[in-house]
């Protein structure tokens, strides 16, 4: 057996989140022992120990942009001995044979692996334009020797990083998946509809999945709803999600734009929900309309498992999942007209609505199940 040591950025359910949930649910046990660690409590904790696995508390180095102020420079080298004195006790107990750093955010997991010489795994689900420096200083340290192995989350990730040989050597692409367990409650999903999004059984809901931040599109959206509004009276908009740490002001500047757009009865912000194949099964239409590159796009493949249309940017991992005019539409990115455009084909067209449902349906059981994804990944840890 291999006793693997996981480090991860967040605390969370959302997409890189989730899957690291999915894995470690799924992973053989018999082959397998893995322990967990968190920067804090969350609901990611506590589904892990529903499932028996063990997890630690303790910083994990995670960068973010405010790194560079003062007082946050100071606080993240103190935090090194900290996490480090945590993962030395856990090695004595455990005596990791491989180190699996979730997400880029982390550095704790790369500087253990090099002092310990274990084999280190570093699973990239970013693709991180801006700023220039943290991507010039990401790519130094992929190319590391001390980094044996890199998962890119798709296709698009992998070209985005792999500028050099020692990059490219070591990647392999694995595409995420999910529990083909995306359907709604009927009752449950009515209720949602009523209570939750205000909605009568005629109105179109098209909904925004996933945080609240500078490039997932909110405001792009909000802009082509808008207009869509003026038009058609039976159409209704849901932002379903928080922002990041110390990133309310996202939230505030969208109430504001829809309050200015006197758009409160027709739009809706509503916080993460935990029973979220019932919301899914709640909206009609779903978008995913990311200013930036999505490295893959959690949330496209899980409103295609709950036979749900996607209208898509059309850049980054999302040309991997949606395949356009089929199971959804693919749009011009930042492009309101392009957005505005092909939502207004699916308000138009329930028919079409089905069919790109069923399709996406199909296309998620044919090739991103959780069973071939962490098979795949198995095998990178064998």
């Amino acid at each position: 057996m291999k006793n693997i040591l996981f480090i991860h950025q967040s605390a969370e359910l959302y997409g890189s989140d989730k899957t690291l949930l999915q894995l470690l649910q799924n992973l053989d046990k018999k082959r397998f022992y893995p322990v967990v660690v968190l920067p804090s409590n969350g609901p990611l904790k506590e589904e892990l120990k529903k499932n028996n696995i063990e997890v630690e508390i303790a910083p994990v180095l995670k960068l973010y942009r405010g790194l560079v102020k003062p007082q946050n420079t100071i606080k993240f080298f103190f935090e090194i001995s900290t996490g480090l004195k945590t993962l030395k006790q856990l090695h004595k107990t455990h005596k990791f044979d491989i180190v699996y750093s979730n997400t880029l955010a982390v550095l704790l997991g790369l500087l253990f692996a090099w002092r310990k010489s274990i084999k280190h795994i570093w699973h990239v689900h970013e693709i991180i334009e801006k700023p220039t420096f943290f991507k010039k200083a990401f790519i130094k340290l992929l190319s590391l020797s001390s980094t044996e192995t890199i998962i890119f989350n798709s296709i698009a990730t992998q070209k985005f990083w792999s500028v050099n040989s020692q990059i490219r050597n070591k990647g392999f692409v694995v595409w995420n998946g999910i529990e083909d367990n995306f359907e709604g409650k009927p009752k449950k999903v009515e209720l949602v509809r009523k209570n939750l999004f205000h909605s009568n059984k005629d109105e179109i809901i098209i909904g925004l999945v996933g945080r609240i931040s500078r490039w997932k599109g909110q405001f792009l959206l909000l802009e082509a709803f808008q207009k869509l509004s003026l038009k058609y009276s039976n159409i209704k908009l849901v932002f379903i999600g928080d922002t990041p740490p110390n990133q309310k002001h996202f939230k505030e500047n969208l109430k504001t734009e829809i309050q200015q757009n006197n758009l409160e009865n027709k739009v809706l912000i509503i916080p993460f929900q935990n029973e979220i194949n019932n919301v899914w099964q709640a909206i009609d239409i779903v978008a995913v309309p990311s200013t930036e590159p999505e490295p893959f796009g959690m949330v496209a493949i899980e409103a295609m498992a709950a036979s749900k249309p996607v209208i898509a940017a059309n850049h980054g991992g999302l040309q991997e999942i949606v395949v356009n005019n089929k199971t959804g539409y693919l749009f011009e990115p930042n492009n309101v007209e392009s957005l505005e455009s092909v939502l207004e084909e699916l308000i138009l067209n329930e028919e079409r609505r089905i069919e790109f449902g069923v399709e996406g349906k199909n296309r998620v059981k044919n090739n991103f199940t959780v069973t071939k994804y962490v098979e795949k990944i198995e095998r990178i840890l064998t």
